[in-house]
């Protein structure tokens, strides 16, 4: 071990047997930075014209002028840059790979695309913390950004399977619909839509909370348009919804007797999100500011046709893998891709639901497929008190679970 690593070592006092996130060692994988954009409200918001390597060529210089001198002037030291996104024709590989070399990133710094639909950023921060761990990067940015307005039209999200998939069963259930996949859940854990309108009307007066006391402030980076006009303020939530004025929406899947309307799911959005991970000691050799740890990840299959309970079991299955329960969780972004589907796994693993989403989720906020992953840790990193642990988590489309811990610091 080098003489650094040994000062460091002595420097942070480590439990070296203690519980992983009790201990500071130099091998942690820390989070430096994180943030995001205001997320636009689909089809008719501020990013509505806006491609994906607009959005994240500004976010990417607005998220350069948050990072220390040493490393903004030697964007070198990054890398590998992995960003999730859903709709863009192969994950926006070859956009979003420019958007980074205009945005100051030499071409040293290598690029990947990932898509893991719902998971994507959150499966990006993963990819970068996995480097990390074992020595192939010292710092690495996981992204995820996505335009609804442009792209989700026109692409399929679940794609296409061929004629002899859809001979199997189990195949053809890949392109449910989302929202029937909530219905199936509703129905067949019997979640009334009397509930599903009152988890839906909180999560928009927690996130009109939020933003009425600043809450996103420090999160939120300013995007610039091309007429010059700057946006930095969430475009979904609204003033005063109530469960009764929600229950007067229509459902949106099956005529009359549906339960999943516009008002209880999540928003089709726009936004970009961004966090930069660490190595503990290169962290500290450079003197970087540490928000937070990242401990685990961890994903499961669920069957397709109820693909909204993935949260449920891919929350056991990392906490088991850090060596913690849910009761030693002081925060939980729960994805709201739909309400019956978050009361379900809310409910499921007995989670106090003032834990879940305290500033709002999805269905406040919106849902920019491949960024929401991201955009959770921003959000989750700032809810948190030092010591604090924090699960970011969601459902995925075709039938699966994600779900990450953090500490904070």
């Amino acid at each position: 071990m080098s003489k650094r690593l040994s000062e460091i070592r002595d420097h942070l006092n480590k439990v070296e047997n203690g519980p992983s996130w009790r201990t500071s060692r130099p091998d942690d994988v820390v989070i430096v930075a994180s943030y995001r954009s205001a997320i636009g409200k689909g089809f008719k918001g501020s990013f509505k014209e806006l491609n994906t390597d607009y959005l994240l060529y500004q976010f990417l210089k607005e998220f350069d002028k948050k990072l220390p001198a040493n490393l903004s002037n030697d964007k070198g030291k990054i890398e590998e840059i992995i960003c999730g996104n859903v709709l863009n024709p192969g994950a926006g590989a070859t956009e979003h790979r420019s958007a980074c070399l205009a945005a100051g990133y030499p071409y040293s710094t290598s690029f990947a695309a990932v898509n893991r639909q719902c998971s994507s950023g959150l499966t990006a921060v993963n990819d970068i913390a996995n480097k990390i761990r074992v020595g192939q990067i010292d710092i690495g940015l996981a992204l995820g950004v996505e335009s609804m307005s442009k792209n989700y039209a026109t692409v399929n999200p679940l794609g296409r399977i061929s004629d002899e998939m859809k001979e199997n069963a189990n195949a053809r259930k890949c392109l449910i619909p989302m929202g029937i996949t909530n219905e199936n859940v509703a129905a067949t854990f019997k979640i009334p839509r009397e509930d599903q309108d009152l988890f839906a009307a909180s999560s928009y007066n927690k996130a009109e909370k939020a933003v009425k006391t600043g809450l996103f402030k420090d999160e939120i980076l300013p995007i610039q348009l091309p007429d010059g006009t700057v946006v930095e303020q969430d475009e979904g939530p609204r003033p005063n919804v109530t469960a009764d004025s929600l229950g007067k929406i229509r459902p949106a899947f099956i005529k009359d007797k549906g339960v999943t309307t516009a008002g209880n799911a999540s928003q089709v959005s726009d936004g970009v999100a961004g966090v930069l991970l660490a190595r503990r000691s290169v962290a500290i050799d450079m003197n970087l500011p540490i928000m937070g740890k990242y401990l685990g990840f961890q994903t499961v299959g669920v069957p397709p046709e109820l693909m909204g309970v993935g949260p449920a079991y891919a929350i056991p299955k990392v906490l088991k893998d850090v060596g913690l329960t849910v009761q030693d969780i002081d925060v939980f972004e729960i994805n709201e891709a739909f309400a019956a589907q978050a009361i379900y796994c809310i409910k499921k693993l007995d989670i106090d639901f003032k834990k879940v989403n305290p500033r709002g989720g999805a269905i406040a906020l919106g849902h920019p497929l491949g960024c929401t992953g991201a955009r959770q840790v921003a959000t989750i990193l700032r809810e948190l008190q030092d010591g604090q642990i924090g699960v970011v988590s969601m459902c995925i489309g075709t039938g699966m679970g994600a779900a990450a811990v953090f500490v904070k610091e």
